[in-house]
């Protein structure tokens, strides 16, 4: 007699991403000008809920200046050109000219060239110079080599970031880096990500982080969903890692943002985001399509340089506008992709959403077809 069989796949959890929910007016509606948005983000104010990516074709610390002046915050990497050539110009013009077949041998040599340490100092006081709080995101090896000299240059908030964030790191050939004792010697805040784990979000809080990221691989120019085969779509995600930040500040009364960061391109989305449990999302695609972004109407992931197995890729965004446009309108479009805080405001308005923490009291609901649904014509047909 055959035994009672098992498969894996009788039991799969089904996670969502933004396309499969709808955010369910209720009761109340707003007028959309006594709608705020701000709120104090690791001791950084920020007037909108928005944070740009910390991708080379996004962030310098001109763009960083002036994302500041719009109520965002921008977050530059610090193993990008930015921090390894004094001037580099030349190699984003050289990206962008390049033909497809030959940008990602372009991408290992250029990001071959070392991190100059001078650098550090310099870009922080340059984005300080400008007005506006310096953001560095590393890796935890890059912090291992250089965490103290971003903490003494005068850097704001730190983003230990990586392609997949965990409280136990195995290694045999390094030592990793110990999140808890960086923490308590760094003396500023320290944000960590990415995760779309609960329980690693929660033991990252335990540890000190400062704010967690949550999104692996949803991204516009990140292939790590391709190359690796894995990632949680960022519903899911990002409503799993919130579960975890009430449970902490119920237990420590310690409340610990939570950023969506990845998968977001028009302002319905960051809606959605927020509704489900998000402090605020970090975005780069969109904001690569802006006049003042170093790409020149190109985008490229962070892990698009590696040598051995890239995990981004270049991606033809092209010039929508000024980042003011997208970012506040007016909108010439009207697939959602400008004036990115307008539709957010109206959004909420319309949900009776008042105050940013609002927006998790709004019903969320399985709603695949709502795209869709009476949009024949829209679609050509």
């Amino acid at each position: 007699m055959v035994p009672q069989l098992t498969s894996k796949v009788d039991n799969l959890r089904p996670a969502f991403g933004f396309d499969d929910i709808s955010l369910a007016p209720g009761t109340d509606t707003a007028d959309p000008s006594d709608v705020d948005l701000s709120q104090n983000f690791c001791g950084i104010p920020l007037a909108v809920p928005i944070i740009a990516s910390a991708m080379d074709a996004v962030v310098s610390p001109a763009t960083a200046a002036l994302l500041n002046k719009l109520g965002s915050l921008a977050c530059i990497n610090l193993e990008g050109l930015w921090f390894r050539y004094d001037d580099p110009l030349p190699h984003f013009t050289a990206i962008r000219a390049a033909a497809k077949g030959d940008v990602q041998e372009l991408f290992a040599n250029f990001y071959a060239e070392p991190i100059k340490e001078s650098l550090i100092a310099q870009r922080i006081a340059e984005i300080h110079a400008n007005g506006s709080p310096a953001m560095i995101a590393a890796t935890p090896q890059a912090i291992g080599k250089f965490g103290d000299a971003i903490i003494k240059g005068g850097a704001d908030l730190l983003v230990i970031q990586s392609q997949v964030s965990s409280a136990r790191h195995i290694a045999t050939g390094y030592a990793p880096l110990e999140l808890a004792d960086f923490v308590k010697r760094s003396g500023i805040p320290v944000a960590v990500g990415n995760t779309t784990n609960a329980e690693a979000a929660y033991s990252l809080m335990e540890q000190g982080a400062a704010a967690i990221f949550v999104g692996i691989g949803p991204g516009n120019a990140c292939t790590t969903r391709e190359v690796l085969g894995i990632g949680v779509p960022q519903v899911t995600a990002v409503s799993d890692v919130a579960g975890a930040r009430d449970a902490y500040m119920k237990a420590s009364s310690r409340y610990v943002p939570v950023v969506a960061d990845g998968g977001i391109r028009k302002g319905g989305e960051i809606a959605k985001a927020l509704a489900v449990g998000a402090d605020a999302v970090m975005i780069g695609s969109p904001l690569a399509r802006s006049t003042e972004a170093p790409g020149g109407g190109f985008n490229w992931g962070m892990a698009a340089s590696s040598p051995t197995l890239p995990r981004g890729t270049r991606i033809e965004v092209g010039i929508a506008g000024s980042m003011e446009q997208i970012l506040n309108g007016p909108s010439r479009v009207t697939d959602g992709s400008e004036n990115l805080v307008g539709a957010v405001r109206q959004s909420a308005a319309a949900l009776g959403v008042q105050r940013l923490a609002a927006f998790r009291d709004v019903e969320v609901i399985y709603a695949p077809a709502a795209a869709t649904e009476g949009k024949s014509w829209q679609r050509g047909r």
